[in-house]
């Protein structure tokens, strides 16, 4: 069976587009492995109203009594639902799953369309952030849950478990956004000092192009931003030793919870969502949230340099919270759910769910 999948997989990537067998016949294949059928599990795709617009959460859980974990995703705009069905196995074992794809991304855009560009604002995409919450806590009779919040949805997370920690068993970020012009400046600082050891006359010149970067109180212009990461990107400074940052995403076209619709609606309406959002994310300190009232778990890439791991370990340090645990990984960028895996479903379930047990929201 596991041959089978990945000659489909394989066929399916490498053939022409028009010689393309269906994606549907490798989904089969994945959808089947994956499918939960223990009598206390549900495997479900809902759409809540959310934000005054339907939005779209996936649910997956051997056990319903175990405690929730809610994964807000990052980019803005770079789903992860559909990333889960590889890199996510064995979490449903320990935890109740949800996945939310968050307006104007993937499954949300398929049915609710492009959004008014007034509502892509932070302060929108927070309250969403808030609404999804309760609603999950009402959905699963919980009184408190985990959010897991990765790069962009990393700001969501922190600044939720700020104002609202009675809702949470403890947050956890990965790829934390603190600083985030500090984490700007260093990021282009070692794009540029891969560049100019690897002799690249066009990167260094590139580079020079936005310098002084990241300075003053302006938003950094887009395009600046994007110029860093390319470059950024190139040298591995978003996925240890691999060129680029989007490796995974071939893993998206195989995603049970996707149609044909929304693999073609996936990254429909980031282009606006990284004009309306990406400067003011990256212009915005969190470092000045200081104290916490609920455990806080930092993720760290030891190679992220996209959202700088020594500055939100920096932060991590001076923060004070109930308890506080910092964990490294050292064959990791900004990418730990694809690059490591293992360790990171090891960390949740050893670091993160035992809080949860001591308050007895537990499968027995």
């Amino acid at each position: 069976m596991r041959r089978l999948a990945a000659a489909l997989v394989v066929a399916s990537l490498m053939a022409p587009a028009h010689a393309q067998a269906p994606r549907s016949e490798a989904v089969g294949v994945i959808a089947e492995l994956r499918r939960i059928v223990s009598p206390d599990g549900v495997q479900a795709v809902e759409t809540v109203r959310i934000g005054g617009i339907d939005q779209v959460l996936s649910i997956r859980s051997q056990d319903v009594r175990n405690p929730v974990i809610i994964y807000f995703h990052g980019g803005p705009g770079f789903v992860e639902m559909p990333l889960d069905w590889w890199w996510g196995r064995g979490w449903d074992e320990y935890f109740t799953v949800v996945h939310w794809d968050q307006r104007n991304a993937g499954k949300t855009y398929t049915a609710s369309g492009p959004n008014d560009p007034a509502l892509l604002t932070p302060e929108r995409y927070q309250r969403d952030a808030e609404e999804v919450v309760q609603w999950a806590r009402k959905r699963f009779g919980k009184d408190r849950v985990f959010v897991l919040g990765h790069s962009w949805g990393s700001m969501l997370g922190l600044r939720l478990a700020a104002a609202h920690p009675e809702w949470l068993h403890a947050y956890i970020g990965m790829g934390q956004i603190t600083d985030g012009r500090e984490s700007e400046r260093r990021g282009w600082a070692w794009a540029m000092a891969q560049a100019k050891a690897a002799g690249n006359a066009e990167a260094v010149r590139e580079l020079t192009s936005i310098a002084p970067y990241a300075v003053g109180t302006a938003p950094i212009p887009t395009a600046s931003i994007l110029l860093q990461r390319k470059w950024l990107n190139q040298y591995g400074g978003a996925v240890w030793r691999r060129t680029g940052a989007a490796f995974e995403l071939a893993a998206l076209r195989f995603a049970p919870e996707y149609s044909d619709d929304d693999v073609r609606n996936a990254f429909k309406g980031q282009p606006p969502v990284t004009q309306a959002l990406l400067p003011q994310i990256l212009a915005a300190d969190l470092s000045t949230i200081g104290t916490l009232k609920v455990p806080m778990i930092l993720l760290n890439g030891r190679h992220d340099q996209s959202v700088s791991s020594d500055v939100a370990a920096e932060w991590f340090a001076k923060l004070k919270a109930p308890s506080k645990r910092l964990v490294w990984f050292e064959r990791s960028g900004h990418h730990i759910t694809s690059e490591e895996p293992g360790k990171l479903l090891n960390t949740l379930v050893t670091v993160a769910r035992p809080i949860a047990a001591k308050a007895g929201d537990v499968a027995p």
